[in-house]
Formats: C-alpha cells, structure tokens, sequence
C-alpha cells in the first residue's frame, strides 16, 4: 500500500481529494480528524500540510504527494514530478509599491529586502540576475512589509493581481508559474511493484483531468447529411453513427466534443437538420 500525502487544509485540499475521488479514490477517515484514510486497496491518505509535504517524501514518510509546484521548488528536495495535474494555477511574483519607480525584476537595488514565504526560490532568482538581496521570510500578510518599511520588494503568490493593487503594489515580473503536482519519491519510481502502482494511479487522474474538459454529444441527423455532420463533430476519431429503429433516413450520431465548442456545435447541427441532441459530462476519459 502506497501512502499518498495530501494537503489537509488550504487552496490544493479540496481540489486533491476531489480530484482522487473522481478517479475512483475517495477517502475513508476513521474520524473526521484523522491524519490517515484509506483510498482503497493500493493507497492511504495521509493528511499534512502542503508546506511539509515534500520533506514528508524525502523522509519516506510517504511514496507520493500532491503539492504546489512553488512549494517544490522552495523545498529542493529531489523528487519526482509525475504529473501536472492542473489545479491551483497562481504566480509566484515580484512586486514593489506602485510609487517605487522600479519596472521590472532587473533593476531592483543591489541589497535589497525582499519579504517573502519563499526565500530560497527569490534568492536563487535574483542570484540569477546578478543581484544580491537580502531576504526576510515573513509567513503571511507579506503585502503590507514594503509599506512598514520591513522590506523594498516582496515575492509573493498571486493569481488575479487583485491583492497586491489594493495594497498599492505593483507586479514587476513572474519568477514561476505553479500548479498542482503529483510528485514521488525516487525510490517508489525504481520499485516495480510500486511504480506499476503509480503508472495506475497516472493513468486514472489523466482520465479524469482529459474528461473535464469534454462533452458527450448525441443527435438524431439525417442520413443524406452525414458528410456535412462528420465535419461538426469530428469526435476523437469520427463520430459513431448508429442506425435508429425505424428512423426512415434518420440515424444517431454520437461523438465526444471540446466543452468551450458545444454552444457553435449544436448551432451548426440544427443548421443540417438535427433533432433530440443530447449533451452530457464525461467522468473518465482514457484515449
């Protein structure tokens, strides 16, 4: 039984336990404080925070995690990311007051302060850049620091911008972009029992994550306009077109659809004579 660690409380905690249940996993604590739960036959829970799972995996406390990418990358630990499994999506960023004058990551002041939760990731951004700073970590309300006179610059997460401008800061340049990341200890990946388990576990979440973004169509179509239908709904590989019990020239097309195209696809098919057109969420899908 592989041990999956998962964030117990924060943006990636809900999303990461949804998620494995969609693809057949849901999580059965004892209690509704336990640290632990079942996920079925081949894998346990193990609820922790997101902060603290990849030193979890580099202690073997568990064989897998899902976490952020920006907590990987301050971590440094040396884990592998399995896949991406697209949640959580924000910005790690560099922002100055919005009187500051300064434009862009390059020209920051050598010896800086830099306020931020990651200060690992922001040193080895500006090492990057020539510039030496001086790096305060600071865990929580990092957006007030440069109006304290704490810090000239923070480094901080953000996924709309919106906090920094109401705290009169502005964003001058992305260091990385972050999603959520099922990661794995190297060890698990080099067992072949384990990594059989953990191709297993790949092959479920990228169904569910492959379906979210499609839809099952159905429609009754006019025989004598197939050639026109093929081109609408062209499906994963060609639409299925079943015959309809007495349909006297009718048959039933059915194909998988991008979600964003539905509304222009079943104008199109009532343009060529469709009737009864059915849409509906896919679960799972596995190519």
């Amino acid at each position: 039984m592989l041990r999956i660690a998962i964030p117990n409380k924060g943006r990636l905690s809900e999303a990461a336990t949804d998620l494995l249940r969609r693809a057949g996993l849901r999580a059965q604590p004892r209690s509704d404080r336990a640290l632990v739960a079942s996920l079925g036959r081949d894998f346990q829970a193990v609820f922790v925070r997101a902060g603290d799972i990849p030193e979890f995996l580099a202690d073997g406390a568990a064989e897998l995690g899902i976490t952020g990418a920006d907590i990987l990358a301050e971590s440094e630990q040396a884990l592998d990311q399995v896949l991406d499994l697209g949640f959580g999506r924000c910005r790690l960023v560099v922002a100055v007051r919005e009187d500051s004058g300064i434009e862009r990551p390059a020209d920051v002041p050598p010896d800086s302060r830099v306020a931020t939760s990651f200060p690992a990731t922001a040193r080895r951004f500006f090492d990057g850049l020539g510039i030496g700073v001086q790096t305060a970590s600071i865990s929580g309300a990092v957006e007030i620091m440069p109006h304290l006179g704490v810090a000239d610059v923070i480094v901080d997460l953000t996924s709309t911008g919106s906090t920094l401008r109401v705290n009169g800061l502005k964003d001058i340049g992305t260091i990385m972009e972050s999603t959520a990341r099922l990661v794995a200890r190297p060890e698990a990946m080099e067992d072949e029992a384990s990594r059989r388990q953990v191709e297993g576990l790949v092959l479920a979440l990228e169904s569910v994550l492959r379906a979210q973004e499609k839809r099952y169509l159905m429609a009754n179509v006019p025989r004598d306009r197939l050639e026109e239908v093929k081109r609408i709904i062209p499906g994963l590989s060609g639409p299925t077109i079943v015959d309809v019990l007495d349909g006297n020239g009718w048959v039933a097309a059915h194909a998988v659809v991008d979600a964003d195209d539905v509304y222009e696809t079943i104008a199109d098919l009532k343009d060529v004579g469709a009737e009864g057109i059915l849409v509906t969420p896919i679960e799972r899908l596995t190519p």
